[in-house]
């Protein structure tokens, strides 16, 4: 598989981190600016931003917990030559699973279809890992 082909999947998660981050940056500064929450409330990291802002905090934080293990993936199988048709398959997977999590997360934030989407993210790092290390290994 070609480079592109490999790190296109890669780029677009990032993107979704990047536009979560804008997100949650620009709900802050509107929390600030409408003195809905005042700085000494939150200058010390204290968790006193209104809910919404959370919501879209949390999303965003949520960014790098579950995709680390598939941004490792990526790292090694790309330079070890491992990165095949499908690896670069179940990274789409992958990818669809954490934006239906974070469109869930970010609109009903309803924890069951939310679970669903987060543990189908997980069985396909978790068959990307396995597959990846039993092409190392055998």
């Amino acid at each position: 598989m070609s480079v592109r082909m490999v790190l296109l999947p890669v780029f677009v998660l990032v993107g979704l981190a990047f536009a979560l981050l804008i997100w949650m940056a620009l709900e802050r500064r509107n929390a600030l600016v409408s003195k809905e929450t005042r700085v000494r409330d939150i200058v010390l990291g204290q968790q006193n931003w209104p809910v919404r802002v959370t919501q879209i905090g949390n999303c965003f934080k949520n960014q790098f917990e579950l995709p680390i293990l598939f941004y490792m993936l990526i790292a090694l199988a790309l330079p070890l030559r491992h990165a095949d048709l499908v690896i670069v398959a179940l990274s789409w997977v992958f990818v669809v699973t954490r934006f239906v999590h974070a469109g869930i997360f970010v609109t009903s934030n309803d924890l069951n279809y939310r679970s669903l989407a987060w543990f189908a993210g997980v069985l396909v790092v978790f068959v990307m890992w396995v597959y990846f290390a039993l092409k190392i290994l055998l």
